[in-house]
């Protein structure tokens, strides 16, 4: 079984909204906001760097974990500090977990798989942690 473990680091990022702005003709124009635009591009370097060529076959159920971490904010106690490390306090802040699956695994569309229906399992866990990163491991589900 092939699996694909990669980090992305920085503290996690969710998908943003597409972005609608009217210009002078009265017509819109939608764009995706650059910041989503450049965490897909280093999701795709990390998961590129990771996986030696690898790509899932079309018809490959595919399998995702991913593991959030967050910050520490620097205005808690060392007592909470110590709490939220050792795990008895999970991050319930933004960004959400469903956009945080949504901007990794829209990054790999036709990269590690053909398109990101072929995810049929998920896991995702958010944490905190004195380096804050993403971790993601990706493999195939036998059917």
């Amino acid at each position: 079984m092939q699996i694909v473990s990669f980090t992305i680091p920085g503290p996690p990022q969710g998908k943003a909204r597409p972005k609608v702005v009217r210009i002078k003709t009265g017509a819109s124009v939608t764009y995706t906001p650059d910041k989503t635009v450049r965490y897909e591009e280093l999701v795709r370097l990390r998961y590129q760097a990771a996986a030696n060529g690898l790509r899932f076959a079309d018809n490959a159920a595919v399998a995702v974990e991913i593991t959030a971490w967050y910050p520490i904010p620097k205005s808690k106690s060392k007592r909470v500090k110590a709490a939220m490390l050792a795990g008895q306090m999970a991050p319930t802040k933004k960004p959400d977990c469903d956009n945080v699956l949504k901007i990794i695994c829209d990054a790999l569309n036709g990269i590690a798989y053909r398109d990101d229906a072929q995810i049929v399992q998920v896991q995702l866990a958010k944490e905190y942690a004195d380096e804050p990163r993403t971790d993601v491991r990706l493999w195939e589900v036998q059917q």
